[in-house]
């Protein structure tokens, strides 16, 4: 197999960045999700510094899909390094853009709680110029964070640990959550964490499963691969699914990812990215036509799985891949794994 397509996403939920070569990391791609936008709820008109803080994820905000991204690298320490934004809304002809530090200096920034899918960390609100740009975009109020030095715990069965039975399993969510999380935003580099990433540092999927799924539009029509937000995309798998018995793949014969569980698929697959709105027609119900048979995962009943979540070998570290690379899968399993995350097993 070969990798046909790398992607990264800056900011958390806005569409992705398409890479020729990408540095690895135990965490991710360098860059990848360390950044996400909040919407600021101020519920109290008598305490306007009352606020609550929600999570802004492209399935429940669809309008986050209007927006894109650029990298822009210098290749040396990264202090020069920066994300492009651009937004443009429907109709509009000429897109705003405004650019961010992908490095920014933390020392003079209020640091906040963010809990994203039971796992908790602290994070940097980047201050009043970048919410107030993205604000005057979404036309309410958001707040732009940045993850920093800090990580989130992975919980369940998602990391390699848990996934050759290491961790304590648990029959709760409380309990569940209770085995899994260290003190809240005490996550380091060090230890096994993520970022703004759902559940886990990578995600792997294939182009004949692509095909699978546009297979089910009406002729003439492809299914977007951006809209299931992968970093790495394979081609020439044997067929379509096969990625579901994967257990770890190789790229170059020595970068090892060991692929712990499936990914579950939720309504973000039916967004239209013209329009910042849920999609019409055949491809606005995607997720339904997965539903068909697609639901094989036992941890996750109610909802269909696309690709394979990833982790990186501590040797892999500061890797680059490429385009154009050779891939082989080197663990396989005989049954599909069974998701399980805290909140998010059904």
């Amino acid at each position: 197999m070969k990798i046909t397509q790398l992607y990264t996403y800056p900011v958390k939920s806005l569409r992705g960045t398409p890479l020729t070569t990408a540095k690895l990391t135990k965490h991710g791609f360098r860059y990848d999700r360390r950044f996400m936008i909040l919407k600021v709820h101020r519920e109290d008109a008598a305490n306007p510094s009352a606020t609550r803080l929600e999570n802004m994820h492209i399935a429940f905000f669809p309008e986050m899909g209007l927006f894109t991204q650029e990298l822009e690298i210098s290749g040396q320490d990264g202090t020069t390094d920066r994300v492009l934004i651009y937004y443009r809304g429907p109709g509009e002809t000429r897109s705003k853009n405004f650019e961010i530090p992908l490095l920014p200096d933390t020392s003079e920034l209020d640091i906040i709680q963010v809990v994203m899918h039971s796992s908790p960390t602290k994070a940097y609100d980047m201050g009043a110029q970048y919410n107030r740009w993205f604000s005057e975009c979404f036309g309410y109020e958001v707040l732009l964070a940045y993850l920093g030095e800090n990580l989130r715990p992975v919980l369940g069965n998602l990391s390699p640990n848990a996934a050759r039975g290491q961790s304590v399993k648990s029959n709760s969510w409380l309990s569940g959550i209770a085995s899994s999380i260290p003190l809240l935003g005490s996550t380091t580099k060090e230890s096994e964490g993520i970022t703004f990433a759902d559940v886990a540092p990578f995600l792997v999927v294939t182009q004949e499963s692509l095909a699978d799924v546009s297979a089910r539009l009406p002729e003439g029509e492809e299914m977007d691969m951006t809209k299931f937000r992968p970093n790495i995309v394979l081609s020439r798998s044997p067929s379509a699914w096969d990625e579901d018995f994967w257990g770890a793949i190789k790229i170059q014969d020595d970068i090892e990812i060991t692929l712990t569980q499936n990914c579950v698929r939720c309504v973000s697959l039916n967004v239209d990215y013209a329009t910042g709105k849920p999609g019409t027609g055949e491809a606005g119900s995607i997720l339904k036509k997965l539903m068909k048979d697609r639901r094989v995962d036992p941890g996750t009943r109610y909802s269909p799985i696309f690709g394979r979540y990833g982790f990186l070998a501590k040797e892999a570290e500061g890797r680059i891949i490429t385009l154009g690379d050779e891939v082989t899968v080197t663990t396989r399993n005989t049954e599909r794994t069974q998701f399980d995350w805290p909140g998010l097993t059904n």
